[in-house]
């Protein structure tokens, strides 16, 4: 199904940067359901996943379209279209204007080789499922980084033998995708600036704390 809402000021065109290659989110995480991971890093060498996709092309569209496909068997989206479409109205309006397509996907058997939290292709954002347990399993230790981000959402570190689990609650998971995630990757949907993955990550890292978690840290402490 789809949801759609619009923008309050929408230009007529937008200010993406048209892209010949997927860029995804320095978010991969492992291997498949049910079997432990191998986490990756921000700094692992070679080209990026890009997992199998309905890749949208911008068109200029004057609307927002919220595409939720079926999370996949033994998996959830933590969060919901209506959930997406409220937190994305929170934005200030010239960073809603080049977002055209946010796609809660589907897990796939490839997908799940390399899963990922999220990925933005041009002027679209793509949104992917986690485990139904909540609970993520991975072979090696997180990154100092990745503990104080779990941290942050509420999300619980905890080693099990050889094994690192990474535990959630779900309205912590909703927090970690709606004011991190996803704002994330419109972070990087905003940057026409940055041109090296570097940059661009360290945008993107940046915007989603000032207009992610900060944003909603303030909205709830004036609540």
């Amino acid at each position: 199904m789809s949801r759609h809402f619009p923008h309050q000021s929408r230009r007529k065109s937008t200010r993406v940067t048209r892209r010949s290659t997927p860029a995804r989110a320095a978010r991969q995480r492992g291997t498949t359901t049910g079997v432990p991971r191998q986490r990756l890093t921000r700094e692992s060498k070679g080209d990026p996943f890009c997992p199998p996709e309905v890749w949208h092309e911008p068109t200029a569209r004057d609307r927002i379209e919220i595409i939720t496909q079926s999370a996949g068997v033994g998996y959830i989206h933590p969060v919901t279209a209506a959930e997406v479409a409220a937190r994305i109205e929170d934005l200030p309006s010239r960073f809603r204007e080049p977002l055209e397509v946010v796609q809660l996907s589907t897990m796939t058997r490839k997908r799940a080789l390399m899963p990922l939290y999220g990925l933005q292709w041009g002027s679209t954002v793509y949104l992917y499922p986690i485990e139904e347990t909540l609970v993520e399993t991975y072979r090696c230790p997180p990154l100092p980084s990745q503990q104080i981000e779990a941290r942050m959402f509420g999300g619980v570190w905890r080693q099990i033998g050889p094994l690192w689990c990474l535990e959630w609650t779900l309205p912590a998971l909703k927090d970690f995708y709606l004011n991190n995630i996803l704002i994330h990757e419109i972070g990087h949907v905003n940057d026409t600036r940055n041109t090296t993955s570097r940059d661009r990550e360290r945008y993107a890292e940046w915007f989603a704390i000032e207009y992610g978690y900060r944003a909603s840290r303030r909205r709830a402490s004036s609540k």
